[in-house]
């Protein structure tokens, strides 16, 4: 039995995903390993917090207006995340991203009861467009380039991890109806965020870049860098690389600001499943999802990013087309969709993530990535109200427009180049 253990241990020791921690410490590592005190509350409350806007009379296209007039915010917010950034560094910048964009809009979303209290809490979130141009520097500018994409697998699997303690949100729900529930949970989650925001401060430090570009802007005005983007803009649309790559995040932000939006609507109030089950869901996702991660991933041996990605955007859009085709009460239709998008998320998430970064000039990474998260966000945003309208019409009609989505996802994918791993990140 002792040696079976020993070389269970030894084989885990030895699994790539064990070995990118281990040859990457410091602030992967630690952002890693915090990722669930975001995780685990979002991944409790995701599931419900449109029946908590809708069960308190907030409409569809109220929820689409929100969706849309949030966007336009955090393209504001997500301009001045780069220039924030490498002024004030990228530690520094998470920090203050966690606690207004988390901890204090979970404060308010934790008392909202009509649509301009819950309009509130959402612009206090796109704070957190500061946080992801930051956050995303503090955890790869240090890493090496071959071990992005096992690092971003670790990303999705600290959010995944959180998904198994769903079923409490479910009971609880069952027991107290969702307005109390989700109450509690949004203060929980403020709680957790300035948890979050302590453990960065103490245990991550500076990046390498982040030191330099921080020297580099000292005494330069804010207005100075906001123009400077005025040469980095061309420079940007002169990329085909880049462009590509935004193009298919565009896209999949897209789809998955639908999905997240409306599914739990088209599943209870379209095919009449009951609620309880929108906690089942997250966990059979996150369970299929970690199975492929961590057992089957690694065995695949694709050398390229675009295989996987066209498999992926494939899986996906043969589950949306499930989805549309289940009948009334059709369980099984959603569950088979669940399982499919789960395998395309696992395929497509951490290459999306990665080929992105590989693309992008390492002295230029924060204000190009807080640019084409600008640019993604207001590219975006009429689909918030768009996709808010066409639920109201037939709640099938956003997930239609997915499959669109996927499909052009797919023509892009056709068409990209793998990036040199050992030289992007120089």
């Amino acid at each position: 039995m002792y040696t079976k253990l020993k070389s269970a241990f030894q084989r885990l020791r030895e699994h790539p995903l064990m070995q990118v921690l281990a040859d990457n410490p410091g602030n992967p590592r630690t952002l890693v390993l915090i990722e669930p005190l975001w995780g685990i509350p979002y991944n409790l409350l995701a599931p419900f917090t449109t029946l908590y806007m809708y069960t308190q009379g907030i409409t569809d296209v109220q929820i689409g207006l929100i969706l849309s007039i949030a966007m336009v915010v955090q393209v504001f917010f997500s301009f001045f995340g780069g220039i924030l950034s490498d002024k004030l560094g990228r530690k520094f910048t998470t920090m203050l991203g966690d606690f207004f964009g988390w901890a204090m809009a979970c404060l308010v979303w934790a008392v909202s009861n009509n649509f301009w209290l819950f309009l509130l809490a959402a612009v206090l979130n796109c704070f957190e467009q500061i946080n992801q141009t930051a956050w995303y520097c503090l955890l790869i500018e240090d890493a090496r380039p071959k071990d992005l994409v096992n690092i971003y697998t670790w990303v999705n699997i600290g959010g995944l991890v959180a998904i198994f303690f769903a079923p409490l949100s479910g009971l609880f729900v069952n027991a107290y109806s969702v307005v109390p529930v989700v109450r509690v949970l949004y203060f929980l989650f403020s709680l957790t965020m300035v948890a979050k925001t302590l453990i960065t401060f103490k245990f991550c430090r500076e990046t390498r870049q982040g030191r330099i570009r921080r020297a580099e802007t000292k005494g330069v005005s804010v207005l100075h860098m906001l123009g400077e983007y005025r040469q980095l803009i061309p420079r940007l649309l002169r990329d085909k690389g880049v462009l590509k790559a935004v193009a298919v995040s565009v896209i999949l932000y897209i789809a998955n600001m639908v999905n997240t939006t409306f599914f739990s609507l088209y599943v209870t109030q379209r095919l009449g499943l009951s609620e309880n089950y929108l906690a089942f869901f997250p966990i059979l996702n996150a369970a299929v999802m970690l199975v492929f991660m961590v057992g089957i991933q690694h065995r695949l041996h694709v050398a390229n990013f675009r295989t996987p990605l066209w498999i992926g955007l494939a899986l996906y859009g043969i589950a949306v087309t499930v989805l549309l085709l289940s009948p009334a009460g059709g369980l099984g239709f959603v569950l088979f969709y669940v399982f499919a998008a789960a395998v395309a998320a696992a395929l497509v998430n951490p290459r999306k993530d990665a080929l992105l970064q590989l693309n992008l000039n390492a002295q230029e990474r924060a204000r190009l990535n807080a640019l084409i998260m600008a640019s993604t966000i207001a590219l975006s945003s009429p689909f918030g109200y768009l996709t808010g309208w066409l639920s109201s019409l037939d709640r099938r009609l956003p997930f239609a427009f997915n499959l669109l989505l996927f499909l052009a996802a797919m023509l892009v994918i056709g068409r990209i180049q793998d990036p040199q791993m050992e030289e992007a990140n120089d």
